[in-house]
């Protein structure tokens, strides 16, 4: 029976209860993203007094009962009455949403947090809140629980003249954050170590206080943006020493460029406006892409190192193996989407574009060994891209006289409804045929690959394209990669990587997710990846049978079944070991199986760059430090 709908069915929310019923509208998500975003709302604020100039100090502490205090030693929020609402400003800064010093009113002249809503925004979604004000030598409090005020704004103690600041302590809501309420040092310490090369001579100390945890982690760069790039890079080759930066001032609009190309095929790009990450670029990445491409064309032609009969550098040939950063600092900064995915404003790609421009030119000119050596990596990549397009074009006249043919090895599935398909990418022949014995034929097709793919990571477009197994995955899935890669093309719903529980499968899983990255992000990114989980044991007690994922888990089954004699446990090495049956059931069949999604997220873009390059790159220190780093976090891997 349906309900009725009438004016009086229409709530209005009244403060801060909007937040409480909807957090995801102002936090994303209430996962641990969304646990994690609390910190950084009030960490904006403090960095917000960085950038004017106010502020070079912050520490976070996570503290023992899962509490988060943030201190800064800027001017402190304002604790006088503020006359439009008769409260105290650091009360209206807590309790109303779209209330702070960034609307235009002089309090700020930029800044990362614009809409107003991030210290309300906690205060909202926290169980409690306490916020310590020192000014004028004096110790403001007060207390907050889950956005309501509960004790007002009461000075409790004199601190020194020189002492300023504030302090911010809270505890996240555990009937908002449902999943969990336990934040991850090495998450924070990514977000603050990003803050902290982004605000030149801002120091931002982390401590971990929880039992067992305990560390601290100190992130201070003079360099700025230059030790951004030369952190990104650290696990390739740099081409030449230098740092090219380019820094000024162009109508108000405060520019900073660092770049430095190394010896991969990547290009890594990250571009920030206000300290705010844009995944997606936007003017700002445009000037910068711009001023490049013309201005080392211009040099390449008048140092007769492009022939007047030789086509211009394309911006792709010239950026491949750089790593940039782009940072403006603008007043009144246009998005484009509420998640701030992009900037708009066209004033920004002329002060970036001229900058960068004559600041590079001058560059070049001083540094010719430079310059050269960068122009004829440009060179060699444009000869590779060329060869890499009469690949595709002859394998796309291939595929058209074959009448689009799949690989030889793939069998197929015969629904032809992508919604309903999946495809399993499988290692070697023998795990290849239990699984095409064990399908479902209708809806999974399976993918043998032979041996491990190449390493694209250390290959460029020409050799990527030459490579057999790559071209069959590449033909499968039906959306081609790189610049013509359309999701819409795509044969398969679910692209799942079946590879056996050991050191050879891990490596073979992760030869093909940094394809996958590299060259198809996208199916990543909208969720179309996973990983199986094979179990790693069966075990056999009186004809009744039980499959473990885990060594906790065979430990739990042992508890329950007795452990004795009668018990008969076979440790999986691979695939290939079990028959069709034991496959279907244990990894293949959507009913009972275990799948892993592989996800990402464009914030974490720099971090995931540097993941794939130290894992997959030439350099053997940076690859062995994060496996040592790591591997208490690796269970049930056969090494």
């Amino acid at each position: 029976m349906s309900q009725e709908y009438g004016a009086d069915q229409i709530q209005i929310l009244e403060g801060l209860e909007a937040v409480r019923k909807r957090p995801g509208m102002y936090i994303g998500s209430t996962s641990s993203r969304g646990l994690h975003h609390l910190v950084y709302e009030i960490v904006d604020n403090s960095v917000d007094e960085a950038l004017a100039g106010f502020c070079d100090n912050i520490h976070v502490w996570i503290n023992q009962d899962n509490s988060i205090t943030v201190e800064d030693n800027g001017r402190g929020i304002p604790v006088g009455i503020n006359h439009k609402s008769g409260l105290p400003a650091v009360e209206v800064v807590f309790t109303i949403l779209h209330a702070g010093g960034k609307f235009g009113g002089g309090g700020y002249k930029v800044s990362g947090g614009l809409h107003g809503v991030g210290a309300s925004v906690v205060n909202a979604l926290s169980d409690w809140l306490v916020v310590n004000v020192y000014t004028e030598g004096k110790i403001y409090e007060e207390k907050f629980e889950r956005g309501h005020t509960v004790e007002p704004l009461t000075v409790i103690g004199e601190c020194g003249e020189d002492k300023h600041g504030t302090k911010v302590t809270f505890l996240p809501d555990a009937t908002i954050f449902k999943e969990t309420q336990e934040f991850e040092f090495s998450v924070l310490r990514q977000r603050l170590r990003e803050m902290a090369f982004l605000t030149k001579n801002l120091r931002i100390d982390l401590h971990d206080l929880r039992e067992g945890k305990e560390k601290d982690e100190t992130f201070h760069y003079e360099g700025g943006i230059k030790e951004f790039v030369q952190y990104l890079n650290k696990s390739t080759s740099p081409l030449y020493d230098s740092i090219i930066y380019c820094e000024g001032t162009r109508n108000n609009i405060y520019v900073e460029v660092a770049f430095q190309h190394n010896d991969s095929y990547n290009e890594i790009s990250a571009s920030f406006v206000n300290n705010i990450n844009t995944p997606e670029g936007g003017t700002q990445l445009t000037g910068f892409r711009n001023a490049i491409t013309k201005t080392f064309n211009d040099y390449a032609r008048a140092n007769k190192i492009l022939k007047d009969s030789e086509e211009n550098l394309s911006g792709e040939d010239i950026r491949e193996g750089m790593t940039s950063i782009v940072s403006i600092k603008i007043e009144d900064p246009q998005f484009e989407g509420q998640t701030k995915q992009k900037l708009g404003n066209t004033e920004a790609r002329n002060a970036v574009e001229s900058i960068v421009t004559e600041q590079l030119t001058y560059f070049l000119e001083q540094n010719p060994q430079v310059a050269k050596t960068i122009c004829e990596k440009s060179i060699q990549s444009q000869r590779a891209r060329e060869a890499a397009r009469k690949a595709r074009d002859l394998t796309r006249r291939k595929s058209a006289l074959d009448g689009m043919s799949l690989p030889g090895k793939l069998a197929d599935c015969s629904d032809k409804d992508p919604k309903n398909c999946e495809i399993f990418i499988v290692e070697g022949d023998s795990a290849g045929g239990s699984a095409k014995t064990a399908r479902s034929r209708a809806t999974q097709a399976i993918l043998p690959l032979r041996g491990k793919i190449l390493n694209v990571e250390k290959a460029r477009l020409d050799r990527i394209y030459g490579n057999a197994e790559i071209r069959a995955m590449i033909t499968a899935f039906g959306t081609g990669i790189h610049d013509d890669f359309d999701i819409e093309k795509l044969r398969y719903d679910k692209i799942i990587i079946m590879t056996d529980a050991d050191v050879d499968g891990a490596h073979i899983a992760t030869l093909m997710l940094t394809f996958l990255y590299r060259f198809m992000p996208e199916l990543i990114k909208q969720g179309h990846v996973y990983l199986a989980q094979p179990p790693l044991y069966k075990l056999e007690k009186n004809k009744k049978v039980w499959y473990a994922y885990s060594d906790e888990e065979l430990s739990k089954i042992l508890d329950d079944v007795g452990r004795d004699q009668n018990n008969k446990i076979q440790r999986y090495k691979g695939l290939g070991e079990m028959d069709a049956e034991q496959l279907w059931e244990t990894t293949m069949d959507p009913e009972s199986r275990v799948l892993l999604r592989v996800s990402m997220d464009d914030e974490d873009a720099s971090d995931i760059n540097l993941t794939f390059m130290t894992l997959m790159g030439d350099k053997v220190e940076p690859r062995r430090d994060f496996i040592l780093e790591n591997a208490k976090y690796v269970k049930n891997l056969d090494i």
